[in-house]
């Protein structure tokens, strides 16, 4: 028999039935004490989230039966016809799709803990006279009143916090901001805000007669139960990466390291049988490659296999490789939603806290990724951002990287402003050595190498060609002249993307091969005599390949030099560097017979150059930091030497390394040194951040003065004014102006 209910019944029957289950699931929210062995132990978020589930439900079918009256009351003067009441039904149905299996978990749950009730709770009533337990579980914060949920909670005044009542203000007005806080029990109660604060972010003191404990996101101290030895195979690598992956980025990252796995593994041997390697803590890596991530890593895939650029891959490709033969344990990511799990980040948009300790070690990503875990992590983005090292092409000088600083002196940028150590900032190419340079391996170096054997000069017999270095049209426009000149003594390769059905604009002396891949590419160069430059892209690593493979690389000279002031592609880069041509690493330290720079406006300078370049022979040549051994042994250096999270001043270089040089007016620390055959080392600033250090030179200070200053320590001779540093990250090996004669920490290359 059926029960005909009117509409009006049937909404009062549901507002009923919520009524009863949030009653039900309000007086089942008693969350447990931990035992002390647990609360010693530092349980997680995640673990105590499964007693906050019965709350959060509550608080949810409270809010759906306040819902459900207003939605009734409003209707109590109308009708409701069928229709409306199935279409409400509908929508409370949507949007609470998995209720009732959630009801059935959180209570699954509440029959457990009751069950470990009946069984301790002899236990715990034999001890509370005696002993409090610590708590980690989120619960009420004690009140005068003491009435449960509803209770009225005072805001605690404490100096050791003094923020706490200000922090109070902020989440009663934001709360509902991001789900995050209510998925921490915060309900907007002052005692579920206190209760947040003071056991998640640690602003508040903990409940009266409470001890306080450390927040549950904080590290412990490191425990290192495994070693780090030399791998003789890449196959845990190939278990990160996988094979079947649609991305055309991954791809090319697994094809370059599957192709130069051989190499890797010989210079692996190499490392191991030609030092004595003492074994290191093997760390857990995660690899996260912020700009394969999200709609920017959409645009970034489209243009992998058209023409795009790739030197980012390459590094990430070596990087890969670099710390599996190393010994180390590597998690590999290009996914948002994978790295809100990996790091235990909250539901939400990132206003709190992540759930529990990080558990990676060390975090490579590049600034894409450094926003993306900016935004996951909360609070605890500042407590683990030691951790983090960037793979970053051009380099961050200090003067861009602390936010206040940049502000005033007028050197904020898109990318600049994280407060991180500069050294964790991992470069293309030994740009400054305020940052790290991380570099990549030339395949071919790679390559021959395994051959231990010196090639026959034969070998290096090259056709007349000449290979131009730019894979989209874009880049060869305006140079049609340039180029046409020094077809007048080598043929004209290209290897230049063209959508189907596209006309080409290039010159029709050039021979297009298209969009080649990585081995026919490297085939054609060391077919090839010229590798030659068109002004951009700048910087990237395929010239140091195609001097490799024996070519000769000619490209154009930058003047006036590009910088952030007057060029697009520098323009927002955290950087002052003057650009002298498009590859100043190769003009600078390879430089001739190998690299040839010239004006390509200068018809003679070009000729000349051409004329030149067909009278000299070379050999393949590798500087030895882009080879599979000298990358191995830099990364090798940083993981064991590099540590951003203790307070320990650096020790080494040693102070007997330092030799001092009062560089003159205008001058950066990079080129003072550079200019006595030394190097510039931030790590030694601190020696030379003493008054005492003016006197030893002869400079006699009418006054010294302590500031926040990227050119600090430095002299200035008019008013004779002595400038010390106050903030260590901002010692700087760059950085020069017409008014400072800086003082540079120098030492040997060999140091």
């Amino acid at each position: 028999m059926r029960v005909a209910l009117r509409p009006r019944s049937g909404c009062l029957v549901l507002c009923l039935c919520l009524s009863v289950v949030t009653l039900l699931l309000q007086g089942l929210w008693v969350p447990l004490e931990m035992t002390r062995s647990e609360a010693a132990a530092g349980k997680s978020p995640d673990k105590r989230s499964e007693g906050l589930g019965l709350h959060r439900l509550a608080v949810g079918l409270e809010a759906l039966n306040t819902q459900v009256q207003r939605l009734s009351s409003k209707r109590e003067k109308t009708q409701l016809n069928r229709n409306d009441l199935s279409s409400l039904l509908q929508s409370f149905r949507q949007e609470q799709q998995g209720l009732a299996h959630l009801v059935e978990r959180e209570l699954q749950k509440v029959s457990q803990r009751l069950d470990q009730l009946s069984l301790h709770h002899h236990h715990h009533h034999h001890h509370q006279a005696s002993t409090s337990t610590p708590l980690t579980d989120l619960r009420p914060y004690h009140s005068k009143s003491s009435e449960g949920l509803n209770e009225e909670c005072e805001v605690p005044t404490d100096p050791a916090y003094p923020v706490c009542a200000e922090k109070v203000e902020f989440l009663r007005a934001r709360w509902q901001s991001d789900p995050c806080y209510a998925f921490y029990g915060v309900d907007g109660s002052t005692c579920s805000i206190l209760v947040y604060l003071s056991q998640i972010e640690d602003f508040c003191p903990a409940e009266p007669g409470k001890n306080h404990t450390a927040v549950p996101w904080h590290h412990k101290t490191a425990s290192y139960t495994k070693k780090a030895f030399i791998r003789g195979t890449l196959s845990p690598l190939y278990e990160v990466i996988s094979s079947n992956s649609s991305s055309p980025a991954v791809k090319f990252i697994r094809s370059r390291v599957e192709r130069m796995s051989e190499r890797w593994i010989w210079a692996g041997r190499r490392m191991k049988t030609s030092r004595n390697q003492t074994a290191t803590p093997q760390m857990k890596v995660l690899l996260y490659l912020g700009a394969l991530a999200g709609s920017v890593g959409h645009r970034f895939e489209a243009m992998v296999d058209k023409g795009g650029p790739l030197g980012e891959l390459v590094q990430w490709a070596d990087l890969s490789a670099c710390l599996t033969i190393l010994g180390h344990n590597l998690t590999f990511s290009t996914s948002q939603r994978q790295l809100h799990s990996l790091i235990g980040a909250a539901p939400g948009q990132g206003s709190c806290p992540i759930q529990r300790p990080l558990t990676f070690d060390l975090i490579y990503t590049d600034y894409h990724g450094l926003a993306h875990l900016h935004r996951a992590m909360g609070l605890a983005f500042q407590h683990y951002q030691c951790r983090f090292r960037i793979l970053d092409s051009f380099g961050t000088e200090p003067a861009f990287n602390l936010a206040s600083y940049a502000h005033i002196g007028g050197y904020e940028t898109l990318w600049g402003s994280w407060g991180l150590h500069p050294l964790q900032y991992m470069t293309m190419f030994p740009h400054t050595p305020d940052n790290s340079f991380l570099g990549f391996v030339s395949e071919e170096a790679a390559q021959t190498g395994m051959r231990e054997t010196r090639l026959e000069p034969g070998s290096y017999q090259k056709d007349r060609i000449a290979v131009v270095y730019g894979k989209q049209e874009y880049m060869w426009q305006g140079k049609s002249e340039y180029v046409e000149m020094i077809s007048k003594d080598l043929e004209i390769h290209g290897t230049v993307y063209q959508p189907q059905g596209h006309t080409s604009s290039l010159p029709s002396f050039v021979k297009n091969h298209g969009l080649l891949s990585q081995e026919d590419f490297l085939q054609l160069l060391r077919r090839a005599m010229v590798f030659v430059g068109l002004g951009f892209p700048y910087e990237g690593p395929a010239p140091v390949e195609a001097i490799a493979l024996g070519c000769m690389f000619l490209q154009p000279r930058c003047d006036p030099p590009h910088s952030s002031l007057n060029n697009d592609f520098y323009k927002g880069k955290p950087t002052t560097r003057q650009i002298t041509s498009q590859h100043p690493y190769a003009e600078q330290f390879i430089a001739k017979p190998y690299v040839w720079t010239v004006d390509m406006t200068n018809r003679t300078d070009v000729r000349e150059a051409v004329k030149s370049i067909l009278k000299t022979k070379v050999k393949p040549f590798t500087p030895p930091e882009f080879t599979c051994l000298g990358m191995l042994e830099r990364v090798h250096r940083y993981i064991t030497h590099q540590d951003f999270c203790g307070k320990s001043v650096p020790a080494w270089p040693p102070e007997s390394a330092l030799r001092v040089h009062l560089g003159p007016l205008g001058e950066s620390c990079v080129d003072v040194c550079q200019h006595a055959s030394l190097m510039c080392e931030p790590a030694l600033f601190r020696h030379l951040n003493s008054p005492d250090v003016f006197t030893r030179l002869g400079l006699g200070c009418s006054s010294t003065a302590q500031e926040v200053n990227h050119l600090f320590p430095a002299y200035s001779p008019w008013g004779r004014l002595c400038g010390l540093q106050r903030e260590p990250r901002l010692f700087s090996c760059a950085g020069a102006d017409s008014a400072h004669r800086r003082l540079c920490p120098c030492r040997s290359l060999h140091e």
